[in-house]
């Protein structure tokens, strides 16, 4: 498949292992009406295509539009909508809605603001592709002292604790964009705590899960104080953000816990 894309959406296409995922999760539930919120490209309304009597691609990006548009010229049954879809009053209620819109733990993109809004045009039994979001913190020793993504060009970090599970968005549900949660994290190895690790990774479906993949979700690093650690000791993290608020939403507060 060759389609018309801008270059941030070119590398979307070159993740393999998310676009695969999407696929199969799309051919599974695809019928009826089905909105994909944040097209880009369009190649999740054309995965849906010949499943769907009708799909309206909602993009607000003009320039992805455009490619969009050329895409869908072989897909009567695909109709582009150009704006945001926060805004959009839509006239029929949808069988599914596609929402890819994800980041890591959800806060620097729309997600969690553009499903509330898109939820009351979602049928009965309807669905949502993405299912469910979990996301999970360990302890880390990093060099970096800035909020970053994990990526090759990365100095390496050391883990020094399990993955806690603390967050899971079920996008069927009621969600509460502002997250303050308290969490208790062991230390498995001796080293200088300076940061947390928060990886999410993707239900597309009640039994499908993906990633964290290069383009979706790449794990991200937080930098707290530094705090000097042995085996057994026990951090307690204090971890506030607005999901779709953005990076300068995150607070998070860090100190042993002596006993």
């Amino acid at each position: 498949m060759q389609l018309f894309t801008t270059p941030y959406h070119y590398n979307l296409l070159s993740d393999y292992e998310r676009l695969s995922a999407f696929f199969y999760a799309i051919q599974e539930n695809s019928k009826g009406i089905v909105y994909d919120i944040g097209t880009g490209s369009g190649v999740l309304s054309i995965f849906a295509s010949p499943y769907a009597k009708k799909v309206y691609a909602i993009e607000l990006n003009q320039n992805a539009s455009l490619c969009a548009l050329e895409n869908f010229k072989s897909y009567p049954n695909i109709q582009l909508i150009s704006g945001d879809a926060k805004n959009i009053e839509f006239r029929e209620k949808a069988d599914l809605i596609i929402c890819e819109m994800l980041d890591t733990a959800l806060i620097d993109e729309e997600q969690i603001p553009v499903i509330k809004n898109m939820s009351q045009y979602l049928k009965k039994n309807g669905k949502i592709i993405p299912y469910k979001i979990l996301t999970g913190i360990e302890p880390v020793s990093m060099k970096a002292e800035h909020i970053c993504y994990e990526n090759e060009e990365l100095p390496y970090q050391e883990v020094l604790g399990d993955l806690q599970i603390y967050n899971e968005i079920n996008f069927i549900k009621e969600i509460k964009e502002n997250l303050n949660v308290d969490l208790q994290i062991k230390i498995n190895k001796k080293g200088t705590f300076s940061g947390v690790k928060l990886t999410s990774f993707t239900l597309l479906t009640q039994d499908m899960v993906c990633g964290p993949t290069p383009m979706m979700n790449p794990p991200m690093f937080i930098p707290t104080s530094k705090i000097n650690v042995e085996k057994n000791n026990k951090i307690r993290i204090n971890l506030k953000y607005q999901m779709g608020g953005g990076l300068d939403s995150i607070r998070i507060k860090a100190k042993k816990i002596f006993k």
